[in-house]
Parts: structure tokens; C-alpha cells; sequence
């Protein structure tokens, strides 16, 4: 939790292209405590089965920059061949069929998303991911 001279980040991933929590997914922490400074890496973790992040690490103190990295690709591919193997064959037709865009050796646009933003001291910052195979969105959250 946050004190006065820190600040303190949560975050949880809704896939919503299939309307659940995406579980599993690793996730990185990093700040610095300016515009031009390095970042540092705090800590790694991955979303649980609410999508949740239950233990990313406290911020130090002088912290202005957080950088939440999402490594998205091994979930879809996870997530995609575990759909395919249980969809049927007339599932497989229809969306051939479809005018979306073939999907990706994994499954993911976006192999990756970087959140960066910007935190004062004795605030909490959750951000949330809201996923899906070709975009994605990000807010801050209560």
C-alpha cells in the first residue's frame, strides 16, 4: 500500500474477447524517478486465475515513472491452440469465412504492451488491461 512519501500499483487483465479474466500472464514492474533516468526493474509476476497481479512489489521513494510490461503472446498462443483442439470442424469453416484477419502464428498482435505513466507519492494507481487478439485498452482504475 502506498504511504505519503510513496505510491503504489495493482493491475488485473480482462480478455474480452472472450469475456473472462486472463490468467497467467507474466507481468513486469519497472520505474525511475524522472523523465531522463534509467528504468529499474522491481519485480516480475504473473496475472492469477482472477487476472489479478496479487504481488507486485512497493515503489520506492522518488518514484515519477511506472512501467507495467505485459507479455501477452504466450497467452494466446495458450489460449489459441487449447480453442482450436476443442473446436469443431464446421467452427473452423465459419470463421475461415469471416473478413477478419487471419490470426497470427501466436494469436497476438501484440506480442507485448507496455503501460508507462506517470505517479505522485501517496496515491494508488490501479490499471487495468482490457485484452483482446487486435487491440487493447488501458484506464486507471479505482
Amino acid at each position: 500500500m502506498s504511504t505519503e512519501s510513496t505510491a503504489s500499483v495493482s493491475t488485473h487483465i480482462l480478455d474480452t474477447s472472450v469475456g473472462r479474466p486472463a490468467a497467467s500472464v507474466a507481468v513486469s514492474l519497472s520505474a525511475r524517478s524522472g523523465a531522463r533516468e534509467q528504468w529499474v526493474v522491481l519485480g516480475r509476476s504473473a496475472t492469477d486465475a482472477d487476472g489479478r497481479c496479487r504481488d507486485l512489489p512497493a515503489l520506492p521513494e522518488g518514484t515519477t515513472h511506472v512501467r507495467l510490461d505485459f507479455e501477452t503472446e504466450a497467452y494466446f498462443h495458450t489460449r489459441n491452440h487449447s480453442h482450436s483442439q476443442s473446436q469443431s470442424r464446421s467452427q473452423k469453416q465459419a470463421e475461415a469465412q469471416q473478413d477478419a484477419p487471419a490470426p497470427r502464428d501466436s494469436g497476438a498482435f501484440f506480442p507485448e504492451v507496455a503501460i508507462t505513466f506517470a505517479v505522485t507519492p501517496g496515491e494508488h494507481y490501479h490499471v487495468p488491461l482490457l485484452l483482446n487478439p487486435f487491440g487493447y485498452s488501458v484506464y486507471r482504475g479505482s
